[in-house]
């Protein structure tokens, strides 16, 4: 089975539709390559690549970018030493790489959720047939996920009552987590829980839609991606000190969206029958001293 077939497969599984504006592009070897295996993951580091390369895998499918910034461009890589050892690594072992992250937020059900619900045990705790006002910017994004967040299913949910001590001790237990950043007092009541993977929680389209989201929904905590230290995390930190039961949870870029990449492992595997597919956790990133 060849690369093309494969990402054609998996665009057709969701409804077929391409963006003509997408980051969903191939970023290493052909359409032709012949496929060997396929690893999925966050973000196809060179510690991921040897993964992939060790396993017998020629076929990487990542959902951030490979080569450092949101489009993967690299012309102002050339010449840089990291870029040019990467690929080099790449072309050696004829490894084909493919972003998929706009279709995968787009799809019928968000498949980053999905995954995240799936590890959590949380797909009986959502909140339906709730909406949020505040879309209207979020409309203009190039993909609906973003849309579906905010409108038909904000991503909320109510969840057996606990404190935001406990909620931080589940996540690092289901998503392998060492240390999480909390905003709020550790004895925060949470039983609405808002949640916002990746770049989400920076407020795309609005820094101030997270907190309307807070607002609108009566969310006791928001647990977040990405943060700016300007936004959400003031309001809640204002929130507590006028003695409000309002708190966040950060779990960080990669730990928040990784186990959507795992989900996929295990949905893509029967599409492909014989070939064969793994999944490679990149980890998350950061070391504490």
């Amino acid at each position: 089975m060849k690369v093309k077939h494969i990402i054609d497969g998996i665009i057709n599984r969701f409804g077929g539709v391409k963006f003509e504006q997408t980051c969903d592009q191939l970023m290493s070897g052909s359409f032709d390559t012949e496929v060997t295996g396929v690893v999925t993951t966050f973000m196809a580091t060179v510690e991921v690549i040897n993964e992939a390369i060790d396993c017998g895998a020629n076929f990487i499918i990542t959902h951030e970018p490979t080569y450092y910034t949101g489009l993967d461009q690299t012309e102002w890589l050339k010449g840089d030493p990291i870029y040019e050892e990467k690929k080099k690594i790449l072309e050696d072992h004829g490894i084909a790489i493919w972003r998929f992250h706009d279709h995968m937020h787009a799809a019928p059900t968000d498949l980053i959720y999905d995954g995240l619900l799936k590890q959590l045990g949380w797909e009986d705790y959502v909140i339906k047939g709730i909406q949020s006002s505040h879309c209207q910017e979020i409309k203009k994004m190039p993909f609906k996920g973003l849309e579906e967040v905010f409108k038909e299913n904000p991503h909320c949910y109510e969840i057996p009552e606990m404190s935001l001590k406990e909620l931080a001790e589940d996540f690092k237990e289901k998503l392998g987590i060492d240390v999480i950043q909390i905003v709020g007092s550790p004895n925060t009541k949470c039983r609405r829980v808002g949640i916002l993977v990746g770049g989400v929680s920076l407020g795309i389209g609005g820094e101030e839609i997270p907190m309307i989201l807070m607002k609108e929904q009566n969310l006791d905590v928001i647990v977040c991606g990405d943060i700016i230290e300007w936004t959400l995390c003031p309001y809640i930190r204002d929130a507590t000190s006028l003695g409000m039961n309002k708190a966040m949870l950060v779990l960080g870029h990669e730990r928040s969206e990784e186990a959507g990449m795992k989900y996929m492992a295990e949905w893509l595997a029967p599409m492909l029958k014989d070939t064969p597919v793994q999944f490679v956790d990149a980890k998350e990133p950061f070391r504490y001293l």
